[in-house]
């Protein structure tokens, strides 16, 4: 059994962050752990409060996971003060040989609410893109980091060799935002891989990024080259979002497990 760890906050409504992230480990056959960050109350209607956890308990929550279990592969998702980030930082860099590590950098929610001030934002660039293996980040959150819109795949292209630029090995830029399709752009340095994905006419997608890239973790833990284990991931989430259903009076989530039900006989739709 393969072994992946999410840091992250937090969703009462259980569509993203950490819930998402042990949903999508789970459906693709690794097992889950996780290092929460911050509790957050939210539901399909967007973000109402955030709390921190202290510091002191993130590092130690990431020292205990590997002070006892191998871990393969690590996600990273909403941490919202430098104190958090630099935690995170420190009690990683103390790992011997870190496995690979995703990171979603969660900037604003779907709902608007904005979930990293501008001190928080810096130190996740200087802190935590250098330790990454992959960053995902989606097109508002390329336009935070960058300071300018995209709005095409070209300018996407010239948004991911900067973000390069911070440190990670690899940069994924998500198109789920443009107008007309769903592309996302892969860079390493040298070569520029394209996945191209038609728009999904379902409103229900909650959690969306943080299912991707908790995918894509799962998957290099499981040792798939980078550009199979994405591959995997955005046909997986494309199904997701594809069967994503109403929960409450907004935004519903992503269905994670529509495939394991299918096969099953299990009815998962409404």
């Amino acid at each position: 059994m393969f072994h992946a760890l999410t840091i992250a906050g937090s969703d009462s409504c259980g569509g993203a962050g950490i819930q998402a992230d042990l949903k999508a480990f789970s459906a693709n056959g690794v097992y889950g752990m996780s290092v929460i960050t911050a509790i957050t109350a939210q539901n399909t209607q967007g973000v109402f409060g955030i709390q921190d956890v202290n510091p002191e308990m993130i590092s130690k929550q990431i020292e205990v996971i590997f002070e006892d279990i191998e871990v393969h592969a690590v996600k990273i998702g909403m941490v919202s003060k430098v104190e958090s980030i630099k935690a995170i930082s420190a009690a990683l860099r103390k790992v011997k040989e870190l496995p690979p590590v995703v990171l979603d950098p969660v900037m604003i929610s779907k709902s608007g609410f904005k979930l990293l001030s501008e001190d928080a934002k810096e130190a996740l660039i200087e802190e935590l893109f250098p330790l990454t293996t992959l960053i995902t980040p989606n097109l508002p959150e390329a336009e935070e980091i960058l300071g300018r819109e995209i709005t095409s795949l070209k300018e996407m292209e010239k948004a991911a060799k900067e973000l390069k630029k911070f440190g990670s090995k690899y940069v994924l830029v998500k198109g789920g935002h443009l107008k007309d399709t769903s592309t996302d752009l892969l860079y390493d340095g040298q070569v520029v891989l394209v996945y191209e994905g038609e728009k999904i006419k379902n409103n229900h997608t909650h959690g969306t990024g943080c299912t991707l890239s908790s995918t894509i973790a799962a998957n290099l833990a499981k040792g798939m080259p980078i550009a199979q284990a994405i591959k995997e991931a955005k046909n997986y989430i494309t199904i997701a979002i594809e069967h994503g259903f109403k929960l409450g009076k907004g935004v519903g989530p992503t269905n994670h497990f529509y495939e394991l039900y299918k096969n099953a006989g299990i009815l998962s739709e409404k």
